[in-house]
C-alpha cells in the first residue's frame, strides 16, 4: 500500500484553488474544500485508517476559515509530529486578475463584504504572507488557462506507482516585470541581438520563425546555446539526485517577448528531445503589444 500523502491547497481567493482540487479529484485524490486548519490532523488521521481510498488526500484550507484559519500553523505542527507526508500548494495572482475574476463573476471577496475588492485583497495577501513562505509549490494562474493549471499538477502530483523523476519548468520572462519568485535556475539572455530594434520584428513573439531565425543567426547565439544546454544537461541529473522534485529554469530578457522566449522554446525542444519531462510557459509574452505569434498557438 502507498504511503500516505496530504496536499493542502491555499491563497489567494479567486486565485483557482477549487479548480486545483477539481483536477487533483479528477485524479483520483479524496478531496475535502474549506476545512478549518484546526481539524486537519484530525482528519490525517481518520484518512490514514481508512485505507486504500484515502491514500491520496487533497483539501483546500484558506481566509474562509475565519479565525480558524490562524491556526494553521499549530495544525502544521502537529502533523510532523504525527509523521504525516504533507506538500502546501499555494495559488495566486496578480491584483488585477483578482479584481477582474471577481468583476466577472459578481461575487464579495471574503474580507471585504462591505469595503472595497482591493482593499481586501491587500489584506489576504498580508495574512498569507506567512504561509506563503512555507510553500512546496507555487503556481501563479495569471496568465494560466483552467487547462493548463491542470497540466501543472498532472505533471507533478499524478498518482501512479511508476512515478519518479523530476519536473522540470521552463519559463520565459521579462525582467522589467521582475524575476518569477520560484526560479531555481535564473539566466540572462540580454546579451543577444533583441529583434525589437528591427522595425519587421518588434511586434512579432520570439516564436515566429523569422524572429527565432534571426536570433539565432548569430555566432553567439549558437555558442550560448551548446554551452547552455551541455551545463543544463549536466545540472538535472543532480538535481534529480538529491531529491529534487521540481526545477523551475528561467529565461529573461528586457520584455519577455523576443529572445527570452525564442530561447525558452530551444531549450524546451531540447529538453524533450532528450526525454525530460518538461513544460513550458511564457509568463511574460502577452504584456507586450504582440501583434504576430507562431500558428497553433494560443496566448497565455
Amino acid at each position: 500500500m502507498d504511503q500516505f500523502h496530504l496536499i493542502i491547497v491555499t491563497g489567494m481567493s479567486g486565485a483557482g484553488k477549487s479548480q486545483a482540487v477539481q483536477a487533483l479529484e479528477d485524479m483520483g485524490y479524496f478531496c475535502i474544500d474549506n476545512i478549518p486548519p484546526v481539524l486537519i490532523p484530525k482528519f490525517a488521521e481518520l484518512c490514514m485508517k481508512g485505507g486504500e481510498r484515502v491514500r491520496h488526500v487533497a483539501l483546500i484550507a484558506d481566509i474562509r476559515g475565519g479565525e480558524f484559519f490562524d491556526a494553521m500553523s499549530q495544525s502544521l505542527k502537529e502533523l510532523k509530529a504525527q509523521g504525516v507526508s504533507y506538500e502546501i500548494v499555494f495559488i495566486e495572482a496578480s491584483d488585477q486578475t483578482l479584481v477582474r475574476r471577481y468583476k466577472e463573476t459578481r461575487r464579495l471577496h471574503p474580507l471585504a463584504p462591505h469595503s472595497r475588492l482591493s482593499q481586501g485583497i491587500a489584506e489576504e495577501r498580508k495574512r498569507l504572507e506567512s504561509l506563503r513562505k512555507h510553500a512546496d509549490f507555487i503556481i501563479d494562474t495569471t496568465n494560466l488557462k483552467p487547462k493548463q493549471l491542470k497540466e501543472l499538477l498532472v505533471k507533478k502530483y499524478a498518482i501512479s506507482e511508476g512515478r519518479k523523476g523530476m519536473n522540470v519548468t521552463v519559463v520565459s520572462f521579462g525582467f522589467k516585470h521582475g524575476m518569477p519568485i520560484d526560479a531555481d535556475i535564473v539566466e540572462d539572455v540580454r546579451f543577444l541581438p533583441n529583434p525589437f530594434y528591427i522595425e519587421e520584428y518588434r511586434n512579432k513573439s520570439g516564436r515566429v520563425p523569422a524572429v527565432r531565425e534571426y536570433v539565432e543567426s548569430f555566432p553567439i547565439s549558437a555558442t550560448f546555446k551548446e554551452k547552455w544546454f551541455d551545463m543544463i544537461d549536466f545540472l538535472l541529473p543532480n538535481y534529480e539526485r538529491e531529491g529534487k522534485s521540481q526545477l523551475v529554469i528561467a529565461v529573461g530578457c528586457t520584455g519577455g517577448m523576443h529572445r527570452s522566449v525564442c530561447m525558452a522554446e530551444a531549450l524546451y525542444k531540447h529538453l524533450k528531445e532528450t526525454g525530460v519531462d518538461v513544460s513550458i510557459e511564457h509568463r511574460d509574452l502577452y504584456k507586450n503589444d504582440v501583434e504576430e505569434d507562431a500558428p497553433g498557438y494560443e496566448g497565455m
